[in-house]
């Protein structure tokens, strides 16, 4: 064999190595998508009690309207359903702690009371405010079954500002700005609850 073939032959089998490199990633590709959304929803979605929804909330997103908060920005909302009928709303939250943006997930029932906060990002500091990423973490369930019928407005701020909740220990920024956060979430429910609980997915 000349090298003029030598070289056509490993062209022809490094083509076909990458041709069959290709096939098989675009074979695996929808498995690996599928896998990386079980593991998304498992991290988003074991904020819920198992036997709160039997859909695919994450499957399912909310449009949300007016969603530029006093003290938050809502990036997305997703709705939990039970036989079919509105369980929970799911809000995901952004707003600005002490060293850059946090992201938090907000579990509101149907009847507007608090099920769960889940930080998903942060960039605070370690040790400090870092701590509200922990989970399961005690002082973000200071806020499970609470709602602005339990307590009004004045109440949701940290005990030193007159508030009714308690700070993490040196973080007083993160704290307040969790908390506005959170209230934040549960005005807009009260305000927006007919479109988060009845109205349609965003398709």
């Amino acid at each position: 064999m000349n090298r003029t073939s030598s070289v056509a032959m490993l062209a022809l089998l490094a083509a076909v190595g990458i041709g069959a490199t290709y096939l098989a990633h675009q074979a695996a590709a929808p498995r690996i998508a599928a896998e990386q959304r079980l593991i998304d929803s498992r991290s988003l979605l074991d904020l819920l009690p198992p036997d709160s929804y039997d859909n695919q909330p994450l499957e399912q997103p909310l449009t949300l309207d007016n969603n530029l908060l006093a003290n938050s920005t809502l990036l997305i909302g997703y709705r939990a359903t039970k036989a079919g009928q509105p369980s929970v709303v799911l809000l995901r939250s952004q707003t600005l702690g002490y060293a850059g943006s946090i992201e938090l997930l907000i579990a509101i029932d149907v009847n507007g009371k608090l099920l769960g906060v889940k930080t998903l990002k942060q960039a605070e500091t370690p040790g400090l405010g870092a701590r509200i990423a922990d989970w399961p973490n005690s002082w973000l369930q200071a806020f499970s079954g609470k709602s602005r019928t339990e307590i009004a407005d004045s109440g949701w701020a940290l005990k030193k500002d007159q508030g009714q909740f308690d700070q993490i220990a040196g973080a007083t920024i993160t704290s307040r700005a969790v908390i506005n956060a959170v209230h934040d979430a549960l005005r807009y429910f009260d305000e927006h609850r007919q479109s988060l609980v009845e109205g349609s997915p965003h398709e």
